[in-house]
């Protein structure tokens, strides 16, 4: 084949043949680019397709909680000054180890005085006991001769004013003043005789079980007030930690008023909230897997204990009125097990749900 060629320097042309090697070295190449642009297709494609599976292909719902564990909130039970507080946040403490001491000197005082009060009623309960003295029955007894020997003597004395009376020879308000005297010996000697019988026979059964009553009484005030002593101490109730501090050394406290909180760290569980429909299916004792962030996504097994339902709120609304269902939110409470020491309130946990994961 051949093709015609302007020679520039001379001004005619040549025609030349394609084979010749001076024409084949102007001719065009081929492009260099085809591979490159066959493989910026392939990869986008390739996208594409990962795109379009991950879009298609339904992902696991992932549900988030927390762990928590039994908190224990100490409050004063009497008022007084903080005295002694042997322990700061984030100290172990063992059951019965001493958290508080408060100061009340006033309630020290009246225990005392209950005390010296159950001891007078002791004192009068052991009088009635013990019975009456000797020297008071010989006392009542001599009354009683003296009594006697005073009524005879009236006695005399009024016989002889009526004889005169009788006679003459004396006026009527004599003999009056001689009946008077004889009456009132006859009831003094009465007296002194039941005086004598009293002191005799004692005292009676109403009167020791009156002072026995007023022994219990005194008793009855002393254990109150003691009770409010005990509280000046305030101990652990149980082995855990000291969680929050509420109230300082120095400080006034009255009743009700939060010292410090501790929290059982043998006592921890794991929460979640579930709408009603992810709780179908799921009962007591079903296991399911989570994982902790704050141990480094470590998965651990729990076993499901509570299953409760949360109170309904005001925006409650009624299903005709929404055209709708309205889905009730469910407590789910589980357990680790086995149990794991470095779980601690607060840290965040996830999973799939434990109906899902079956």
């Amino acid at each position: 084949m051949l093709q015609d060629q302007y020679d520039q320097e001379t001004g005619s042309t040549t025609v030349r043949s394609r084979s010749d090697p001076a024409l084949q070295e102007i001719e065009p190449r081929p492009r260099a680019a085809v591979a490159p642009a066959i493989i910026v297709a392939l990869l986008i494609g390739s996208i594409v397709s990962t795109t379009a599976w991950f879009l298609m292909v339904p992902q696991p719902l992932i549900i988030q909680g927390e762990a928590d564990a039994t908190r224990i909130d100490i409050a004063a039970r009497v008022d007084g000054k903080v005295a002694k507080r042997p322990v700061e946040r984030g100290d172990n403490v063992d059951k019965g180890q001493l958290l508080y001491q408060i100061a009340n000197p006033e309630l020290l005082t009246k225990l005392a005085e209950e005390k010296a009060a159950k001891a007078s009623a002791e004192a009068s309960l052991a009088n009635i006991d013990a019975g009456t003295r000797q020297e008071i029955i010989s006392q009542r007894s001599a009354a009683v001769e003296a009594a006697r020997a005073n009524a005879v003597l009236a006695q005399q004395t009024y016989d002889r004013t009526k004889q005169i009376v009788s006679a003459g020879s004396a006026p009527i308000q004599r003999l009056d003043d001689a009946t008077n005297s004889l009456v009132v010996a006859q009831r003094a000697g009465e007296q002194a005789k039941l005086a004598y019988e009293e002191a005799v026979n004692g005292y009676t059964k109403e009167q020791r079980e009156i002072a026995a009553a007023a022994v219990s009484q005194a008793q009855a005030a002393i254990d109150t007030v003691q009770a409010q002593v005990d509280e000046l101490n305030v101990f652990a109730p149980v082995k855990a930690q000291v969680y929050q501090i509420g109230a300082e050394s120095g400080e006034y406290v009255s009743p009700g008023v939060p010292l410090l909180s501790l929290v059982d760290l043998s006592d921890v569980w794991l929460t979640f909230d579930l709408r009603e429909d992810l709780v179908k299916g799921l009962k007591v004792g079903d296991r399911f897997k989570a994982k902790v962030p704050a141990l480094g996504d470590r998965e651990i097994e729990a076993v499901v204990k509570v299953i409760a339902t949360k109170g309904e709120y005001a925006d409650w609304r009624a299903t005709r009125a929404t055209g709708d269902f309205d889905l009730r939110t469910f407590e789910v409470r589980a357990y680790p097990d086995p149990p794991l020491p470095e779980l601690r309130p607060g840290m965040s946990v996830y999973a799939v749900p434990p109906g899902v994961q079956k």
